[in-house]
């Protein structure tokens, strides 16, 4: 494709000096087509954490959409607490932007929260004084006040000494699941209870997330009798983390069900992703209450099941595994319990479910 060349010929001081501004309003164009953001691109905060003071403990859910722009582009999150501090955490400075445009992902409290669209390349701060403007590599900025922490966006409940985050939107974990806080509390004795529960003649579902992440360490829970779940209900205790998208999102699982196959066994150790062989150790569980543990360091992860309350000592194992290929490193994960029913069932759920927690315990 030929280059068409145009000549400019100043005859006088006068059109010397309009040619100058002529060349240099079409450098400014040329510029600015490649330096600023397309008014179509923006950013919006779909759901907004409280505004506390927070801290490096608090974690809470951000979420948001994208528009305009393109793909190689990248989302910066940002929470204030006197400074402006990047969220989740330094090692892992992007969020993830879905194929649908939408993003979510975990970050300390502060009293505002700001989110940077920025060019492939772009190194953001750690911490920064105020949040740059739109110019460069910085396609578009939003920020926002943090919602009152009286809100209805996140609900939370006192368990074994920690606060849980209770879960209030839709899932797609076991197929297309709607979960109600209203199916997550504590009892007057401190027992967690999650429930499958009908509203308005659709199932939903309960799920709790630690609003801390703990870490390297043992995790242990006391479970009461699960034998009366149906096959097509799942309980699942696993670690999850937003921003760990590379990693499977950290995510290791001790799940209690059949997956709707009563023929086969009702429990199994799990180290994401599930469909690798060898990281799925599936065993039965009988009748009874038990504590279900995994111990988790660098490079191995270890799981073990033991009848009743025991956490330790020598109480012999239902079951254990370890495993030691491809196990996360610690981030901004935190550890979840959730019973939930899964779609793809055989036998579809004809019953409310019901599964209580005795006891959480961490130790590092």
């Amino acid at each position: 494709m030929g280059v068409a060349r145009i000549q400019l010929r100043a005859t006088s001081p006068t059109a010397s000096y309009g040619l100058a501004v002529f060349c240099l309003c079409c450098f400014c164009i040329l510029a600015g087509c490649r330096l600023q953001p397309a008014s179509d691109t923006g950013i919006e905060f779909t759901r907004v954490p409280p505004a506390v003071e927070g801290g490096p403990d608090k974690l809470d859910i951000i979420e948001g959409r994208v528009s305009g722009g393109d793909a190689k582009l990248q989302l910066v999150l940002y929470a204030r607490n006197g400074k402006w501090w990047i969220q989740p955490i330094v090692e892992e400075p992007f969020t993830t932007i879905r194929p649908d445009s939408t993003w979510t992902n975990s970050t300390h409290l502060g009293t505002d929260y700001a989110a940077m669209l920025v060019r492939a390349g772009f190194r953001p701060a750690t911490t920064l004084d105020e949040i740059p403007a739109p110019g460069g590599d910085v396609v578009a900025v939003a920020t926002v006040k943090g919602s009152e922490p009286t809100s209805q966006v996140t609900k939370t409940l006192q368990f074994s000494g920690y606060e849980w985050r209770i879960r209030n939107a839709p899932s797609d974990r076991g197929g297309l699941n709607n979960y109600d806080a209203n199916n997550a509390w504590a009892d007057s004795r401190g027992a967690l209870h999650l429930r499958i529960a009908k509203a308005s003649g659709q199932w939903t579902c309960a799920e709790v997330s630690l609003t801390r992440s703990l870490g390297y360490g043992t995790y242990s829970f006391v479970v009461r009798d699960t034998a009366r779940l149906e096959p097509a209900a799942v309980f699942s205790i696993f670690t999850w983390d937003y921003a760990g998208t590379d990693q499977n999102h950290r995510e290791m699982d001790i799940e209690l069900s059949q997956w709707g196959d009563p023929t086969i066994k009702n429990a199994q150790y799990v180290l994401q992703p599930f469909y690798v062989a060898e990281n799925t150790s599936r065993f039965s569980l009988p009748p009874g209450e038990f504590t279900h543990s995994l111990r988790w360091e660098p490079g191995s992860v270890s799981f073990k099941t033991v009848r009743g309350s025991h956490a330790s000592g020598k109480v012999p194992a239902v079951a254990e595994h370890a495993f030691t290929s491809g196990v996360p490193g610690h981030a901004s994960e935190s550890v979840r319990m959730n019973l939930y029913v899964f779609r793809s069932a055989k036998e579809a759920l004809k019953n409310e479910n019901e599964v209580v927690v005795e006891k959480f315990e961490y130790l590092p």
